[in-house]
């Protein structure tokens, strides 16, 4: 096999074994996991994964894989993506990675889990998904970073987090080397998703992470079965990625510079609001200032944000006609957190978004671009109340964040109340001791039952 930028990261990602990893990596890796399987579960509810469902025309015919949350079970492919668009529609899966990476690989992974017919430990399953993270972020960083790829059109979630899955499924299914850098190469047929729905509030958003879960699955399946994707696909050649994909700003090097030094899962993180990573920060400023200062919602008469010209082409617009719009909003999750007092899954419903004390909370909130800041800049965010005071914050650590992270019983406390909402509590507590010790899992198949009604 010819090297390639590709086969070294191939190499890198073969010989990596389950004892690279820190006993903390791990642990977090468990709860990402969890925080996946939560948000999906829930998120099968949704208007997305519904209209998904019933395009494909599916029922309750039998398959070997489950769609998680719902009394169906389709084949691998399918549940792949179903499972993607249901981690991803309520906005309250992971971040940090590929953009989502947990909707992205732990969909793969577990449908790929489905179709094994040899026991698979807990330890494969746990590595699988880490090098899904950690491909699937270091072709977003390759790629120049978030900023650059997603500031050029594309969504990373789509484009960066095929290649994660099909990373993470090539893995699990024992793949060696060669087998995974074919794998790779196949998946850049399947990258794709650009922020053209930011303009309209549609929920197309939802589907890169089912295309991109779905993509990297069967990426890595053809390449088991002796498909050859190509390998120069990470090199600067026509056709290639980075030139397709970028601006010139590409760094193929940081594909696998000091692999195993820092993995990417530990800089991801895990969702305290139900909206864009982006409005976080501004959400956790309005409590930090409220807090601090003994200050009500009833006492603020206005709120100036200055943002990035980036993060406003993102969520700096006040139109919400939509749930999708509501959630890539930082006025509307602003106007949210000062009316209903915090931006869980409620607040996006659109009896919340309709309220017309909403509309009065936006008039009374300016958001304006500041030209000094960078694009990766967290808002700043000011209150004015009607004693005439004045306060400004800027957090630059949003709460969830690897440097301001949720505790453990947080981030279990909210798989249980997202998965409760559709699972009886008996299987819902099953799941959580079964996540939180698969590593001591002589075979990890069987949970995936618990994942249907």
């Amino acid at each position: 096999m010819v090297e390639t930028v590709l086969t070294s990261l191939a190499d890198k990602v073969s010989a990596t074994d389950f004892s690279d990893f820190s006993e903390a990596t791990v642990r977090k890796a468990k709860l990402h996991i969890l925080d996946t399987l939560g948000v999906s579960v829930a998120g099968a509810t949704s208007i997305e994964t519904k209209l998904v469902v019933d395009a494909l025309g599916l029922t309750r015919e039998k398959g070997e894989a489950s769609a998680w949350g719902l009394s169906l079970k389709t084949d691998a492919r399918t549940a792949a993506f179903i499972n993607g668009v249901s981690a991803h529609a309520f906005e309250l899966d992971d971040s940090g990675g590929c953009d989502h990476s947990g909707a992205v690989v732990v969909p793969a992974v577990i449908a790929a889990l489905q179709t094994m017919e040899r026991p698979v430990d807990g330890r494969l399953l746990l590595k699988s998904v880490l090098l899904g993270y950690e491909v699937g972020r270091r072709v977003l960083e390759a790629a120049g970073g978030y900023e650059i790829h997603n500031g050029n059109g594309w969504h990373s979630t789509g484009t960066c987090g095929t290649f994660g899955a099909a990373a993470a499924v090539a893995t699990l299914l024992g793949m060696d080397r060669d087998g995974i850098a074919s794998a790779l190469g196949c998946a850049l047929s399947y990258s794709g998703g650009t922020w053209a729905f930011i303009h309209d509030g549609g929920p197309a958003k939802k589907l890169h992470a089912g295309r991109a879960a779905e993509g990297g699955y069967v990426a890595a399946r053809l390449a088991r079965s002796g498909f050859q994707g190509p390998l120069s696909a990470f090199d600067d050649v026509w056709g290639g990625f980075f030139r397709t994909f970028g601006d010139g700003r590409a760094a193929p090097e940081e594909l696998s510079r000091d692999f195993g030094h820092n993995w990417r899962l530990n800089r991801c993180s895990i969702k305290p609001h139900a909206t864009c990573r982006g409005t976080h920060s501004a959400i956790d400023a309005i409590d930090l200032m409220l807090g601090d200062n003994g200050l009500a919602s009833s006492d603020v008469a206005g709120v100036i944000v200055g943002m990035s010209g980036f993060q406003f082409g993102m969520c700096g617009h006040k139109t919400v006609t939509s749930r999708a719009q509501a959630q890539m909003s930082l006025p509307y999750a602003v106007a949210a957190r000062l009316h209903h007092g915090k931006v869980s899954l409620a607040e996006l419903e659109e009896k919340a978004w309709r309220d017309p004390a909403i509309g009065k909370w936006m008039d009374h909130l300016t958001v304006e671009i500041d030209p000094a800041m960078r694009d990766e800049d967290e808002p700043s965010v000011e209150i004015r109340t009607h004693d005439g005071r004045t306060f400004a914050a800027t957090v630059e650590h949003p709460l969830g964040g690897p440097l301001n992270p949720l505790s453990d019983e947080r981030i279990v406390a909210k798989y249980a109340d997202l998965a409760g909402a559709v699972l009886p509590q008996a299987r819902v507590a099953r799941l959580r001791d079964t996540i939180l010790d698969i590593d001591a899992a002589a075979d990890v198949r069987p949970f995936t039952d618990l994942l249907q009604p």
